[in-house]
């Protein structure tokens, strides 16, 4: 209960309000506690276990008063108490799972480090659907977390290594080994092309009865007949077509180095952030949103895409009102300056992730969760 006291209590300090026990007391309270109860080796539920390290993850991601290796160190204590979990095929620990498997992933691109975890299999994940859902509600075919970009998570958990794959490569060309680096020219090359095409071809996963035209959900069942959470559904599409549109702006500008005023990277860059603000516009979750969002718009060139991003950033943080959404924002300015004094592309396309040189030189470290 201190991990949820923190968070609450967190986000009402960002919104001014003053209480006598603070988010941080709750914090090192929920720290405390999760120490004793380790100590109390098979006489604890470990989804209950799993739980508490999640949350505390969710803490630290959205208010950040520490260095990210407490992030880091909070999922490798999630993960090992994964091997451990006998009931992870319980809703609960499903949905548990995919909470870490989303911030391990959301994680190493924030970082540019590996995940922790395995790549799921493609195919491997079935969606947890909301406990509170209907049952004849299309919202029992949609996850709770990922939304319709359950398919997709294996392909951003196989992006989210490539940078790391991407570092080895060029450690091992400075150090002159050969071997080694035809193996991971190789390596680099095919995982890279792979995950291109794959987000190529990937669709989003509808409930049935419902299609997509030109991005817009179309009900296909029985006419006459309207759906309630029509206007959520549309919402969560946005989310994760967002998703792809990022990975490719995070492929093409992170993984491939081109230039920010490539046109692939200003057509996914664009896209996004469109779908960034469609998210936002139709009221449904947005708690996943900051990755896509900062990843294209910290491409954003045209005064069009900026006021997209402007409006997707007032609009999270009108939502949920964390720490993580400010220092974004604020550094995605900086960046903005920093591209507008660039003057051809080849000056863009040596400042790959400027964002990182911006947090470097400001002490900001930030997962995008």
């Amino acid at each position: 209960m201190n991990a949820i006291y923190a968070l609450a209590s967190a986000h009402l300090e960002y919104r001014g309000v003053q209480n006598l026990e603070k988010s941080l007391y709750f914090h090192n309270e929920a720290i405390q506690g999760l120490a004793r109860v380790i100590q109390n080796q098979g006489k604890v539920d470990k989804n209950e276990l799993l739980a508490a390290v999640m949350l505390l993850v969710y803490y630290e991601v959205l208010v950040q008063r520490r260095p990210t290796n407490i992030i880091y160190g909070h999922l490798k204590g999630a993960f090992a108490i994964m091997s451990l979990n006998q009931d992870a095929f319980t809703p609960v620990g499903l949905f548990l799972e995919r909470a870490f498997g989303f911030y391990d992933v959301i994680a190493a691109l924030s970082l540019g480090t590996p995940p922790l975890s395995t790549a799921p299999s493609a195919g491997g994940l079935l969606p947890v659907p909301p406990l509170d859902a209907p049952p004849a509600s299309p919202l029992t075919n949609v996850d709770t977390l990922l939304g319709m970009a359950t398919t997709l998570w294996p392909i951003m958990h196989r992006l989210s290594n490539l940078l790391s794959t991407k570092k080895e490569l060029e450690d091992a060309q400075q150090t002159n080994q050969v071997s080694k680096v035809a193996v991971l020219r190789s390596e680099f090359e095919t995982t890279s092309q792979a995950i291109e095409a794959a987000l190529a071809q990937w669709k989003p996963c509808l409930p049935p009865n419902i299609s997509m035209r030109e991005d817009v959900l179309v009900q296909t069942g029985v006419e006459g007949e309207e759906i309630p959470e029509m206007a959520r559904l549309q919402s969560i599409l946005h989310n994760a077509l967002a998703y792809r549109h990022s990975a490719f702006v995070y492929l093409y500008r992170t993984i491939y180095g081109y230039s920010p005023k490539h046109k692939l990277v200003q057509q996914h860059s664009h896209a996004a952030l469109h779908h960034c603000v469609e998210t936002t516009a139709a009221r449904g979750p947005m708690s996943a949103l900051l990755w896509p969002l900062f990843a294209a718009a910290c491409e954003a060139i045209s005064s069009e895409d900026r006021e997209l991003a402007k409006k997707a950033f007032s609009e999270i943080e009108r939502r949920q009102g964390m720490s993580n959404i400010q220092e974004a924002w604020g550094i995605i300015q900086e960046v903005w300056k920093r591209l507008d004094s660039l003057d051809d592309d080849a000056a863009m396309g040596s400042n790959i992730d400027l964002w990182r040189s911006v947090c470097a030189e400001t002490g900001v470290t930030i997962v995008f969760g």
